[in-house]
């Protein structure tokens, strides 16, 4: 059965080797937001060096079946490409991202947008923690 980033690919017309067949499993497989080495280390198959990996994101990418995020460590991430937006709290400890969707925040971002005389196309929110009860550094950024 194909994946979910195997389908969006065929749909596009977009040719399947089996090196893209198996990043494309991989990477739709992926419950967190794999960087390219990750991603590489995952596929574990000698047949896949890692430039293919960064070729097939990049073609991904391109075909806007995935997205990159740069999640202040300097290396990209991926995703499939949302469906619904959703935006990112990174938690600075530990890496983990997680997803989240806010009607209110949504709704505050436009307001903001139409107050200061635009119409939002896109966005992207990207908030950075770490958990509760976890004592502040002074060196951490704000």
């Amino acid at each position: 059965m194909a994946s979910r980033i195997e389908e969006a690919c065929l749909a596009r017309g977009m040719k399947m080797t089996d090196q893209r067949r198996v990043i494309a499993r991989v990477l739709s497989g992926a419950d967190d937001h794999p960087s390219v080495d990750e991603l590489h280390r995952r596929v574990s198959d000698p047949k896949v060096s890692l430039a293919t990996v960064y070729r097939t994101v990049r073609l991904l990418e391109e075909a806007n079946i995935i997205e990159r995020h740069e999640f202040r460590n300097g290396r990209s991430r991926y995703e499939m490409a949302a469906e619904i937006h959703h935006d990112h709290l990174i938690d600075v400890q530990s890496g983990e991202v997680i997803e989240f969707r806010s009607e209110t925040i949504e709704a505050l971002q436009r307001e903001m947008a139409e107050k200061l005389g635009y119409r939002l196309v896109d966005h992207r929110l990207e908030l950075y923690g770490v958990p509760l009860g976890v004592p502040r550094k002074t060196d951490e950024r704000r």
